[in-house]
């Protein structure tokens, strides 16, 4: 005969047993694990249970997708060679949820057939100047744009940082940063143009010049060069030795 301990120690672990995802630890919560870690420290179950959204009340969506990646030899290209028909079989999936696996299945395939975007090499002032002087030839006020790139000099991310002319109170240093951590940057350059054609620096442009490469020191991003763009010609900081 069985003792009251062992009666409340039996529907203890049956209650640990029926966790839900929500009751789990929030480190092991895939959308959370995500968030924190990427998608990359995920497993595909927990990636596809991101998919699904829920499983049933005996079974997790994690748990409901580990046992179909099993049954699937934890082979995505098997996975996306069920049917509709098939993967409803399982308990805890209907038609949409069907639908959204073969769907992100698909997706995965056509991803494979892509190319790569081939991004825009930026190492020199002449590459600034060509690939911003379309943009910025027929402006009647000053742009101010930050280039945000990887340490191969390929192009990251460009970014407006004023309109109508450059100076300190124009540009937000930090906002600058705030991109350049954001997007993983370790090279910046700075580039505006000069409505007037007068590819000179201004006083203006050597004090902002100044500002953003001190922000940069300091966070370890390095800045390239500040560009001053014209209609056939630029004015390079770095070429010209002023930094």
């Amino acid at each position: 005969m069985s003792t009251e301990w062992e009666k409340s120690s039996r529907i203890k672990f049956k209650v640990v047993d029926k966790l839900s995802i929500n009751q789990w630890a929030e480190e092991d919560r895939p959308r959370e694990k995500l968030e924190r870690l990427g998608a990359g420290a995920l497993s595909n179950a927990e990636l596809l249970a991101i998919l699904i959204g829920s499983g049933t009340p005996k079974e997790s969506a994690v748990d409901l997708m580990k046992r179909v990646m099993n049954d699937c030899g934890n082979n995505l290209n098997t996975l996306g060679k069920m049917s509709i028909h098939h993967m409803m079989t399982y308990d805890g999936i209907g038609p949409a949820k069907a639908i959204t696996i073969l769907a992100a299945c698909e997706l995965g395939k056509r991803r494979a057939r892509e190319k790569a975007e081939e991004r825009q090499d930026l190492g020199s002032a002449t590459a600034i100047y060509n690939y911003m002087h379309p943009r910025m030839q027929d402006l009647d006020l000053e742009e101010a744009w930050i280039l945000l790139m990887n340490q191969n000099y390929k192009l990251i991310k460009e970014v407006r940082i004023s309109h109508g002319g450059i100076s300190e109170t124009a540009v937000d240093v930090r906002v600058i940063m705030k991109e350049a951590v954001l997007c993983n940057a370790t090279i910046m350059a700075l580039c505006h143009n000069h409505p007037s054609n007068n590819a000179v620096a201004s006083k203006d442009d050597d004090r902002v010049t100044q500002r953003i490469m001190k922000a940069c020191e300091i966070m370890r991003v390095y800045f390239l060069d500040h560009i001053i763009i014209t209609d056939g010609q630029y004015y390079s900081y770095r070429e010209l030795g002023k930094i």
